[in-house]
């Protein structure tokens, strides 16, 4: 065996809530848990200004300072915290083995998976500008839609979660306008009409988002183009809502791990179990449902629970 390959008992793939509150679980279990941070260390909420929905913190919190707590917290216990991503991963034996930067060859008892899920966005530089400036521009209504109480936001995407989530922004938001690129939604019926019956929601069909419009600082509307007319016009609001799908992180896996059609993670319910005996899930890498802080750190803690068991059940 070459020297440079190392034995882990328990290797976390990812950061995030999932992957920290894993960590914490682990670590206080004598699993000697090492993580790996990814390419986004902290994961999605690190792009997330405030954090009023996570519990204990009545004045609300940031992303960022969020994440920054739950290492502290795993590193308490002794996570060891690394910078790094898995590039390979071999799940064909008894020994996992994962490739670190596609240098460093790690052995290991148990994996447990939290590399979350990306959302996918328009790609605009107006879109990206005011998402890192953290100035109007969210795509998670769920999370964010608190912010824009009485206010006129605009939404894009034609499925379930986008009319899901337009429905929520309705019973918080003056105005919803629903931007739909095609001429016809693919959601289901029942969450279409759920969405046109909606008195505050306007719905335009076979438009365009051109650019996201604001002051450098903050969204204060959008232009949009009518596809049909050809005619662009601008829609006044202060936030702007991206809801055309999350793709999950697990690429790397996917001749090992069971997954959907879409990519997430196929767990056995009620558990973080994979079909790879050893292998566990926890986060957005396998929810397209939630997608919320708090669910991902209750998975991470079944992940560190159902890991821990099935080490007890080998010796």
């Amino acid at each position: 065996m070459s020297d440079t390959i190392e034995k882990i008992k328990c290797l976390i793939i990812g950061s995030g809530p999932a992957g920290y509150t894993a960590a914490i679980y682990a670590a206080r279990a004598n699993m000697f848990p090492v993580l790996y941070q990814g390419m986004q260390p902290g994961g999605q909420l690190t792009t997330t200004n405030e954090v009023e929905n996570w519990p204990g913190n009545p004045e609300g919190i940031t992303g960022p300072e969020m994440m920054v707590g739950l290492q502290a917290q795993a590193q308490r216990f002794g996570t060891d915290v690394r910078d790094g991503w898995a590039t390979r991963v071999d799940f064909s034996g008894d020994v996992f083995k994962v490739w670190i930067n596609d240098v460093k060859e790690l052995h290991c008892e148990t994996v447990i998976i939290s590399t979350g899920a990306s959302a996918k966005y328009l790609g605009l530089p107006s879109e990206q500008h005011y998402l890192k400036m953290g100035g109007g521009v969210s795509a998670c209504a769920v999370c964010d839609g608190f912010f824009y109480r009485n206010q006129e936001v605009v939404i894009v995407g034609a499925g379930d979660s986008a009319c899901e989530e337009a429905h929520y922004l309705s019973k918080l938001c003056k105005k919803v306008t629903m931007l739909v690129r095609s001429e016809k939604f693919r959601a289901s019926k029942i969450m279409e009409e759920r969405v046109r019956k909606t008195e505050n929601i306007t719905i335009l069909m076979n438009h365009d988002t051109v650019e996201v419009l604001g002051d450098e600082q903050v969204v204060t509307g959008v232009k949009a183009l009518n596809k049909t007319t050809n005619e662009v016009f601008d829609i006044p609001a202060t936030g702007f809502f991206v809801a055309i799908g999350h793709k999950p992180n697990t690429d790397i896996f996917k001749e090992f791990i069971s997954l959907d059609e879409t990519g997430y993670i196929v767990n056995t319910p009620g558990s973080s179990k994979t079909n790879v005996e050893g292998v566990f899930v926890a986060g957005d890498a396998a929810d397209h449902v939630y997608r919320q802080a708090i669910t991902a750190a209750g998975t991470g803690c079944m992940a560190a629970l159902d890991a821990e068991r099935y080490l007890a059940a080998k010796e």
